[in-house]
């Protein structure tokens, strides 16, 4: 006699292990670029070109090419007039080495997704799923570069809203990539529809607390009124809306974007706090309500970074810790929101196994 085993296995662990390293590359590329705009470097290369600008310059005369192209931007003639050759390089590879990390997550998400496709390991869903990261990933080049050319004619800067949106952008592009790794992982726990309608209330918070942050960091508005809670000795200081039309201040005034961006902190802080009570008052013993709670804390200390970040008048490498506090937040949040929904996407079944006689049988 033969016995019928099923055994379970999880057919989308490479799926996952790919998208893991997608989400890693994303999260490098973020602080790659924060740390390209803290020290200026956006504007270092002029040009863009997908295949020919991943080399960088190979000798003395091409450094002299780059930084002659350099020299013809508003920035360098009003900022950086007495740059030398060799500080120019500096700000060159920061740039160039943010290009090369979008090229990199680019290859990192259509070669593989080409190889499981090929492989026939893409359900109808992965399938979806997989052209719409890659989509996201060609948009956000477009953006990246769009985001570039505004500074180099008329301004010393990017622009602030499509820094602003490039930014946000790629959070997106995060919490799309780490969403679909979750859903094809092994789930044993299934949620509460109004847990999960919250949790994805949060993230789109988060979403808009990012491109906040993004306004702050493109009108340097981070290194004025550095004190808290108050403003320069003010709560609610004046000036606010002192730009006409009065929407511009929205996207224009550093005084404003940076008090939207203290206010929506306190907001998110809040909303954050109540849906951990909320959790810990109708499932006091699951791992949602535990889940609650370490997103409580992290919005806590993160909120606490910022704070010491703007007392400190901003230097690069507390900026960068608050950037990598806001992207693991939003991580976390990501699979939480996930978590909180019952796993019914993309499961398979227990594979059948035919075995040998079972022991014992005759």
């Amino acid at each position: 006699m033969f016995q019928t085993q099923y055994v379970t296995t999880d057919p989308h662990q490479s799926i996952r292990t790919w998208l893991y390293i997608v989400a890693a590359l994303i999260v490098c590329i973020v602080m790659v670029g924060g740390a390209t705009r803290l020290t200026d470097s956006g504007l270092s290369i002029t040009e863009w070109d997908l295949f020919i600008g991943v080399i960088p310059p190979l000798d003395q005369a091409d450094w002299l090419s780059e930084f002659a192209l350099y020299q013809t931007t508003d920035e360098f003639k009003q900022q950086n007039s007495s740059m030398t050759l060799e500080q120019f390089k500096v700000i060159y590879w920061w740039e160039w080495g943010h290009r090369f990390f979008a090229r990199l997550i680019g290859l990192a998400v259509l070669l593989p997704m080409i190889y499981f496709w090929y492989r026939g390991k893409l359900t109808n869903w992965l399938k979806g799923a997989s052209l719409v990261l890659f989509a996201l990933v060609c948009l956000q080049g477009l953006v990246g570069w769009l985001m570039v050319k505004s500074g180099l004619v008329d301004r010393v800067d990017v622009s602030q809203v499509l820094l602003a949106t490039h930014l946000t952008l790629a959070c997106i592009f995060l919490t799309a990539t780490v969403w679909v790794a979750r859903t094809v992982a092994p789930h044993t726990v299934d949620g509460i529809d109004t847990g999960f309608r919250q949790a994805g209330w949060l993230v789109m918070l988060i979403f808009v607390q990012i491109f906040a942050g993004g306004l702050v960091a493109g009108l340097d508005a981070g290194m004025a009124y550095n004190t808290w809670p108050d403003m320069n000795g003010a709560m609610i200081p004046d000036g606010l809306w002192a730009i006409s039309p009065a929407w511009l201040n929205l996207t224009d005034n550093a005084m404003t974007v940076q008090f939207v961006h203290r206010l929506l902190a306190y907001f998110v802080w809040a909303c954050v706090l109540a849906h951990a009570v909320w959790l810990v008052r109708y499932e006091p013993v699951s791992p949602h309500a535990r889940r609650g709670l370490v997103l409580f804390a992290l919005v806590t200390c993160q909120a606490c970074i910022g704070i010491v970040t703007l007392l400190l008048q901003v230097p690069i490498s507390w900026a960068l810790l608050h950037q990598v506090g806001a992207v693991v937040v939003l991580i976390f949040a990501t699979a939480h929101w996930r978590a909180l929904r019952p796993a019914l996407l993309v499961e398979n079944p227990p594979r059948k196994v035919q075995s040998g006689p079972a022991y014992g049988s005759i």
